[in-house]
């Protein structure tokens, strides 16, 4: 074979002339042609292999050429034929590449084999591709079955057909065929046509769809054959980084293509040039790349879990990018940081160099917890999450992160709050330290352990033995001084040898005999020169017993006497030769008794310092928990429901770990199982059943314990509506039967009837509970009836009034009402034993003084007239009772004192007796009262309706189809009328109407008796002082005025004065609650007295003004009553010193705010009425109250509106104050265009008052907020109008106004800034003229009729809410001018 085949670069170029010996296609066939030629193709294939391809090479290009005309069937054919060729090469290739006797015409033609089939196959695979996404894309909207299919059948052909494809060159590819190149040189046009192949498929953007995945894996797998085998890395990497730019999907396969080839084809050097590559890429890049940079983001986070061993050498350069304006990229090298340390860098084995890589990413992603992106900071947190629950963070930083944490809960980000509540909850479920967290229970054994270290350090101390000092210390110490002496010794000056000379004499004496000594004593002698400090005989010592003793072993150092051998002689014999010896013979000796205890004791020493240490370390994470709690348990009545669910499981998460106060959370939370997010819902009941319907226990028995044990702590001290939401919850455990739930009955009753010793509270709950079980199942109470009334009800009851009273509403859960069933009401006998029980408990109580008789009492009555047969009867005959009872103790024990009490003026104990039980008679009257109203209206009332509709189905059963068939049309024209019904209806109505007007308080009725008796007491608060008598009445007395509106209207006076002027809170938050009620029956006659209602909202105690917000807010949006000029009250609640009322009064204009256009027609009223001087408001609260009211008003028309309406109001205010507060009010609005030009039309409205700083500088801060927002020519207006607003503010209105008189006059009229005039308010210029003397005419208001007429201005609507405005009535129009401070601005016609 003479020519060679170059893979060419376009597909044309194979049809021109080459280079010599390059193969040139000779005939390009017509599309008519083709498939005979395919067929001679085929035939060639069986007879003569894959080598046809040499031959045929033109017919499979010839399709190339034609791709777009061929038939889809023609190119799948030749597809077909080419994956057989390469599969025949694939197979024929090892043998051959063996073969070592292969010749080079052979390895050409093998080579050209090669070349032409990939080149063939590569081709038509990106063909026939995107043959198949044009598809996609044209029949993706299609309609009708058929053609759906077709096109799905021809994809998933064409998706086989391309893994085969995929298949056959990975065979080929992973043979050695580079030994078919000259020197294995493969050239990069074939490396290229298979790599751009292999791209083009990836470019699909199905193709990271879970279905492509084995499509997906071959792509992969070619590609990693291609970059081990055929030098491909650097355009891989290249080809990644384009493909991240432009192709986002890709970045998840980019990340496992790139993770295959470093593991599995050992390529590690690739994720180093690939992260490199995205490192250098700077901010101008990133900017203009715009999804590139997500996909970058997206490739890195990836990547990091796929491999991040291979991350960290190359990590440095992507730190780069933390610095950088990318908030996507800063996130993503933060989750390759925190797959670094939660895959690599954890552990205790960590090397230095690994360790210090640990702390330093650390540190870095704590420094982002305050990143200037909310996103960069809530990844960051879900990072350390991740890190956490890997148990990856090291325990030194616990504390740090944890505060930095706490910290976040304030975050205006809620995706970062929620982030930072996730954090807390993996904290504590992952702590190291405690299972309970209790910083309280924690601090007790801190105490303990750090008194017992102090012990053992001051035993430590006293046992430590007393210092010694060595010769050796002792030779340090002088050695200085010796030297100094040895080299004056050695080298004396002349002077000094004369001075030697004189006093060797004197030395000779003190060392005399040297000659008669030993050397032994000769060494004692220097030593003990050395010990008096006479350095200088020791030395002349040493050196002369060298000459005497030059052989012996203590001096035969000085052979060569120099300052050293003399300094070194003189310290061995100072030390002496065994200093050494004692602390080796320490080390080698067997440890002493003594020394065993001391190690013993510093070991118990280091062991107890590091359990204060421990305990130091819990109880602060303990005490951070706790603050964190604080913090969250606000966030469960958010509006964000994901924080909502995030604040339940954290909730959840600290109750289990028994963190101080988590119970609060939990019960704080319970409200929400009313919530109508239905997520929200979920998340509570889910979290109670997990936190006390899911107990643990080794048997049903056990598990029943804990299950009653943990709701019985959250009974106690639970109020009334945590009961009531209990309930809810509760009642769904025992909807379904179990026999977790036969056994928690069980040990319910237990409890309640004594068997086992329990605490009263306890005792209280567990009633409680079997009452919510009765609520699913009315046989658990039903069925034990007799045990519940001899337990509570039985003689014992005055001693606990409260078990009874609970044991009452347990029983009153088997009622009708309660359990709000249909049919036949189910009553028991009046002479049952448990009413004779309950009269005798009450008629007891009344000359009793217990001080929770009265609340047993309530229930009592309310149990009677829900469960007996003839309430009204049974009642009656108990009032009678109870006042002969209190008469007869009124006969027993104050007539033989009357004398003693007139004469000392003062009250007996007899007679505070007999007061409490007068109270407590008046109590009972007024509970009657009230529940025998209710039994007529809901009880008697739906037993008529009961009664009727039975009656009209037995008249309906009885007619005949006849007679049913005439009344037919009768029916339909009521019906449509919605006429059915109604009449008999308003007459049961009307029957219940006049019963209770005109029956319950005559002669002959027992409550008759009383009313003269308790409107005696209300009356006479100076005779009648007793503050529980008092109370009493006063509660009585509005039960009373339910009855009837004719009772209502004669008391009503007295109600409201006993409502202001009652020394006692509780009387008077008792009645704002009473004219509540009487206010929804009686809405009519209550509605004068509205402004008093209101009143008590500035009451001076804390407990009166919660009961008016909370009674005020229901009556107004339950739309009971209307809102009026009177709710500035509740605005000033806002700023109320107690949190609650604070924050009740918020809620209220929160819900009031989802009214229409509620607060914006209150507004001005509302200003108005703060502004007031008698109103005393500090500027600073009217400012805050403002600032909250306005932030309502998000409506452009209303807030245009508003600034007319204010601008007008300019016009009534009397004081510099008052226009201070308006053009505050002003300011708090989001001013736009057409606010603007509101403000330039009431120029004349407030002009005059810009002199005051107080108006200035707010309306000034209007001009900046518009001009930060304006465009170029609405800006240039408002700089106008700034200098206009400046100008007066400086030189006055009347100087201004006359320089612009000036100006018209000479004929410079300048009309670049005029305020503009809306056409029916044109008029004749006034300015300019001389400011007249001012007399007491002018501040008189013209007459109207007299006056030029004015536009009609609207104000708020207190009455009336038909419109979005109303038109104040003339009535309330101002009929005062300003004094003094202005001057009209018109003239008046005459």
């Amino acid at each position: 074979m003479s020519w060679d085949f170059i893979v060419p670069i376009c597909l044309d170029d194979l049809v021109k002339s080459g280079a010599v010996n390059q193969y040139v296609v000779q005939d390009v066939l017509s599309a008519k042609q083709l498939p005979s030629h395919l067929n001679s193709f085929k035939a060639a294939l069986r007879s003569h292999g894959p080598l046809c391809i040499l031959k045929h090479f033109d017919t499979a290009y010839s399709v190339l050429q034609h791709c777009r005309t061929v038939d889809v069937a023609v190119k799948e054919d030749t597809l077909e034929l080419l994956i057989q060729v390469v599969k025949g090469l694939s197979v024929s290739l090892p043998t051959i590449l063996m073969s070592a006797s292969l010749s080079a015409a052979d390895r050409k033609q093998q080579l050209n084999a090669v070349k032409m089939s990939v080149f063939l196959i590569c081709k038509i695979t990106e063909i026939l591709e995107s043959d198949s996404y044009r598809e996609t894309i044209v029949t993706a909207p299609s309609k009708g079955r058929k053609k759906d299919k077709a096109a799905g059948k021809g994809l998933a052909q064409w998706e086989s057909e391309r893994e085969a494809v995929l298949q056959c060159l990975t065979q080929l590819l992973q043979l050695d065929i580079r030994t078919l190149w000259s020197l294995s040189l493969v050239e990069e046009e074939f490396v290229s046509c298979v790599t751009c192949c292999c791209y083009k498929l990836l470019e699909n953007p199905t193709i990271n769809h879970m279905k492509s995945k084995s499509t997906r894996d071959a792509i992969i797998h070619v590609l990693g054959v291609m970059v081990k085998k055929y030098n491909h890395m650097l355009g891989a990497c290249v080809k990644v980084i384009q493909l991240l730019q432009h192709f986002e999907q890709l970045a998840s396969v980019c990340a496992q293509a790139v993770s295959a080839w470093s593991s599995e084809y050992g390529v590690k050097s690739i994720v180093g040039e690939i992260m490199r590559e995205i490192g250098q890429k700077s901010s101008e890049e990133l900017a203009r790349e715009g999804s590139g940079v997500k996909a970058f983001s997206s490739f890195l986070s990836e990547l990091s879990t796929l491999v991040p061993d291979a991350m960290i050498p190359n990590i440095s350069v992507l730190l780069t990018h933390l610095e950088g304006e990318s908030p996507s990229l800063r996130v993503a090298v933060c989750e390759v940081l925190g797959e670094v340390l939660v895959r690599v860098l954890t552990g205790d084995k960590l090397d230095d160099s690994a360790r210090g890589d640990r702390d330093r990413f650390l540190d870095t992603l704590q420094e982002h917890i305050h990143d200037a992106h909310s996103h960069v900071r809530a990844r960051v947190l879900q990072v350390y999450t991740r890190i956490v629950n890997s148990k990856a963070l090291p325990l030194c930083r616990y504390t740090e992160v944890m505060e930095l944490t706490v910290g976040r809960l304030g975050d205006k980000s809620v995706n970062v709050c929620k982030s930072a509540i996730q954090l807390l909850a993996a904290f504590i479920a992952h702590n190291p330290y405690s299972c309970k967290l209790s910083s309280v229970d924690l601090r007790k054994p801190l105490e303990k352990e750090m008194a017992k270290l102090k012990e053992m350090r001051e035993t430590m101390r006293e046992q430590e033995p007393v210092a010694v000092i060595t010769a050796a210390d002792l030779w340090d110490a002088m050695k200085p001084e010796v030297e100094m002496t040895v080299k004056a010794q050695l080298e004396p000056s002349r002077e000094e040898e004369r001075d030697d000379e004189d006093d060797e004499d004197d030395e000779e004496e003190e060392t005399g005999g040297d000659e008669e000594r030993g050397d032994r004593d000769t060494a004692v002698q220097i030593a003990q020169f050395l010990r008096d400090n006479k350095y200088r005989q020791a030395v002349s010592l040493c050196v002369r017993a060298h000459s005497l003793f030059h052989e012996s072993p203590f001096f035969s150092a000085l052979a060569n006497l120099n300052t050293e051998s003399l300094i070194n002689t003189l310290a061995s014999l100072f030390k002496g030769p065994e200093h050494e010896t004692p602390e080796a013979d320490a080390d080698d000796a067997p440890p002493t008794p003594q020394k065993e205890a001391t190690e013993g004791r510093e070991s118990e020493l280091k062991k107890q310092e590091m359990l204060v240490q421990y305990l130091k370390d819990t109880e602060s994470f303990a005490l951070q928990v706790e603050r964190a709690i604080a913090v969250i348990n606000n966030m469960l009545y958010w509006k964000t429901t994901t924080v909502v669910q995030e604040a339940v499981q954290f909730c959840v998460t600290a109750f289990e770990f028994s963190v101080a106060d988590s119970v609060c959370g939990v019960r704080k939370m319970l409200p929400l199982v009313w919530s109508t997010d239905v997520a929200v819902k979920d998340a509570i009941i889910q979290a109670y059943r997990r936190l006390y319907l899911n107990p643990h226990g080794d048997s049903t028995r056990a598990k029943a314990q804990t299950l009653v044990d943990s709701l019985s702590e959250l009974m106690v001290d639970a109020s009334l509506g945590t009961v009531q939401c209990l309930e809810e919850i509760v009642q769904e455990f025992f909807s379904t039967e179990s026999a977790l739930q036969t056994s928690v009955v069980q040990v319910l009753w237990e409890r309640f009837s004594g068997k086992r010793e329990t605490a009263p509270l306890h005792r209280r709950a567990a009633v409680l509970l079997l009452g919510m079980a009765a609520r699913a199942e009315r046989e658990v109470v039903l069925s034990n009836l007799d045990t519940l009334c001899s337990v509570a009800l039985g003689e014992k009851v005055a001693e606990d009034y409260l078990l009874a009273r609970d044991t009452l509403i347990t029983i009153a859960n088997i009622t009708d009402h309660v359990r709000q069933s249909k049919g036949t009401p189910f009553r028991l006998p009046v002479d049952h034993h448990l009413f004779s029980r309950l009269s005798q408990a009450i008629a007891d109580g009344v000359v009793q003084s217990d001080p929770h008789w009265q609340t047993f009492m309530e229930q009592a009555v309310r149990l009677i007239y829900f469960l007996a047969e003839s309430p009204d009867q049974l009642c009656s005959r108990l009032l009678q009772r109870s006042a002969r009872l209190l008469l007869e103790q009124v006969t027993d024990g104050v007539e033989p004192n009357q004398s003693q009490v007139q004469e000392a003026g003062s009250q007996s104990t007899e007679e505070q007796v007999s007061c409490s039980s007068l109270a407590q008679v008046l109590s009972f009257c007024g509970a009657v009262a009230f529940w025998q109203i209710f039994h007529l209206e809901r009880s008697i009332s739906a037993e008529l309706r009961r009664r009727r509709g039975e009656r009209e189905e037995m008249e309906e059963t009885e007619k005949g189809p006849a007679s049913k068939s005439k009344e037919a049309n009768d029916s339909c024209v009521e019906e449509e009328l919605g006429l059915v019904g109604a009449s008999a209806e308003d007459t049961e109505a009307e029957f219940i109407r006049k019963i209770c007007e005109t029956e319950l308080l005559s002669e002959g009725n027992m409550l008759s008796a009383f009313l003269p008796l308790v409107v005696k007491v209300c009356s006479s608060p100076g005779r009648y002082s007793h503050p529980q008598l008092t109370t009493a009445a006063c509660l009585a007395l509005s039960q009373y005025m339910m009855i009837s509106p004719a009772v209502c209207k004669d008391n009503i006076r007295l109600l409201f004065t006993v409502l202001e002027k009652s020394p006692l809170p509780v009387v008077r938050a008792n009645t704002i609650v009473a004219l509540g009620d009487l206010t929804v029956r009686f809405p009519n006659i209550l509605e004068p007295w509205t402004p008093n209602l209101y009143a008590r909202l500035s009451d001076e105690k804390a407990s009166v003004r919660l009961t008016a917000i909370t009674v005020l807010t229901q009556l107004v949006l339950k739309d009971v009553m209307k809102v009026k000029g009177q709710v500035s009250e509740v605005a000033v609640l806002l700023l109320d010193p107690e949190p609650h009322i604070a924050s009740l009064a918020l809620n209220f204009f929160n819900e009031l705010s989802a009214k229409d256009n509620a607060i914006y027609n209150l507004l001005p009223d509302i200003i108005s009425r703060l502004s007031n001087p008698e109103r005393g408001i500090k500027e600073e609260d009217f400012n805050t109250i403002m600032k909250q009211l306005f932030s309502y008003i998000t409506k452009e028309r209303q807030t245009e509106s508003l600034v007319e309406k204010l601008c007008q109001r300019f016009r009534t205010a009397k004081t510099e104050r008052q226009w201070a507060d308006l053009a505050v009010s002003l300011s708090l609005l989001s001013v736009c265009e057409r606010g603007f030009k509101k403000l330039q039309e009431c120029w004349d409205c407030y002009s005059d008052k810009l002199t005051e700083p107080g108006v200035y500088q707010p309306l000034l801060s209007i001009m900046a907020k518009l001009r930060r927002r304006a465009k170029p020519q609405f800006k240039a207006q408002v700089e106008d109008f700034e200098k206009r607003l400046t100008a007066v503010h400086t030189k006055g209105l009347e100087n201004v106004e006359g320089e612009e008189s000036e100006l018209q006059k000479g004929g410079t009229e300048n009309q670049n800034f005029q305020t503009p005039q809306t056409q029916k308010n044109k008029r004749k210029t006034t300015r300019g003229r001389g400011k007249p003397k001012l007399d007491d005419s002018d501040l008189v208001t013209p007459k109207t009729t007299r006056s030029r007429p004015k536009p009609v201005i609207t104000f708020s609507s207190d009455e009336e809410e038909q419109e979005e405005d109303a038109v104040m009535a003339e009535s309330e129009t101002p009929k005062v001018t300003t004094p003094i401070a202005r001057t009209r601005r018109t003239r008046l016609r005459h």
